[in-house]
């Protein structure tokens, strides 16, 4: 939504819509004529009575032009004013909540910056399922000069790289693949965590992974995660790497037939709501943070800061990773081929969630 801005020269949140549409109409996203107001007010969370008394400001200021009632207005820019040479570029999240995650925003700000019309389709990967064949139906549907996927199984970023449309790979399984993309480097952070957990005596433990990391079969990391089990003689089962639904409902029942049976001395999990959800499991269960049981996060979260005991987790700049999509979409735009990708470093930062193994 907008918000007010403090101070005497606050704009009215009518004048703050008006800003935003101008800003849109200069970039090119619309041609010709606007879309009205109850096709704008869903997008800008603002009720449509605003949007139209915006669309009337822009009215006054003779960059729409109104063809009467009930008719969509008329964009018309001012002599020598041309539309900036934009693309319009999707960004196709993993899943909704991870929308709202800061870095999103802020490559939506900065491609916005840099003259791109950047935004989010209506589904994320996990609604479609992972599915080539409904995200073919989306991208199909969906005008877009460019996309940026974020967190994609191999299948998916395989099928994007054979498009004609340009696509970006941010994180996810793009190894091998003529795509460009940037993610950070966390192989050495993941031996770092495990060789630690060994030291306490550390014997049993499991990776909870995201599905389009474990199929159809494990990826990078969590092949560099069995690999060390097998180094040290532990032999690795699905105990290790537990398949599960990617829901709520998926996590808790694999979590409950971990502590069932033999239950795991640590725990790692691959993103920062899985640890939150994994304490939770614990603390329902009687289970202490590390006494009992070891706790690792192979991401990072600003609300890490919060926590006592502090997460042992791995910390990595997103700073890089948005320039690298920025300058891709440059590239991209001035008719340049980038299939190049980065990776960026990373850190295991050690935390009080780990501790001696209890047997």
């Amino acid at each position: 939504g907008f918000h007010t801005m403090s101070g005497s020269n606050f704009l009215t949140i009518t004048e703050q819509v008006a800003v935003y549409l101008r800003g849109e109409i200069m970039q090119a996203r619309w041609s010709g004529t606007m879309p009205g107001m109850n096709h704008l007010a869903p997008e800008l969370e603002v009720n449509a009575k605003t949007v139209e008394a915006a669309l009337r400001l822009l009215e006054a200021e003779g960059i729409l032009v109104s063809q009467g009632a009930g008719r969509p207005r008329r964009i018309e820019l001012p002599p020598g004013k041309k539309a900036r040479a934009s693309m319009k570029i999707a960004i196709l999240t993993y899943s909704v909540q991870v929308r709202q995650l800061d870095y999103r925003l802020k490559i939506q700000h900065r491609l916005a910056k840099a003259g791109h019309h950047a935004f989010f389709p209506a589904q994320s990967l996990t609604e479609l399922g992972m599915d080539v064949p409904r995200i073919r139906r989306v991208v199909k549907s969906v005008h877009a000069d460019a996309w940026v996927v974020c967190s994609a199984s191999q299948e998916v970023l395989e099928w994007f790289s054979k498009q004609p449309t340009p696509a970006f790979a941010l994180f996810g399984r793009m190894n091998g693949l003529p795509i460009a993309g940037a993610k950070p480097g966390k192989a050495a952070c993941y031996i770092e965590a495990m060789r630690q957990l060994s030291d306490l005596g550390h014997r049993r433990i499991s990776l909870l992974a995201q599905s389009a990391r474990r199929l159809p079969e494990p990826g990078r990391l969590e092949r560099t995660f069995l690999d060390f089990l097998e180094s040290e003689g532990i032999p690795t089962s699905p105990y290790n790497l537990p398949d599960w639904d990617d829901s709520t409902e998926g996590f808790y029942q694999a979590l409950d037939a971990l502590f069932t049976s033999t239950p795991p001395t640590a725990l790692i999990l691959d993103e920062a709501p899985l640890l939150i959800a994994a304490q939770q499991f614990l603390l329902s269960r009687g289970l202490r943070v590390p006494e009992d049981v070891s706790l690792i996060c192979t991401d990072s979260d600003p609300h890490f800061s919060w926590c006592r005991p502090t997460i042992a987790h791995i910390e990595w700049d997103r700073r890089p990773v948005i320039r690298r999509v920025v300058n891709w979409a440059g590239n991209i735009s001035r008719g340049k081929k980038d299939i190049r990708q980065k990776l960026t470093s990373a850190e295991f930062i050690e935390g009080g969630t780990i501790g001696p193994a209890q047997y």
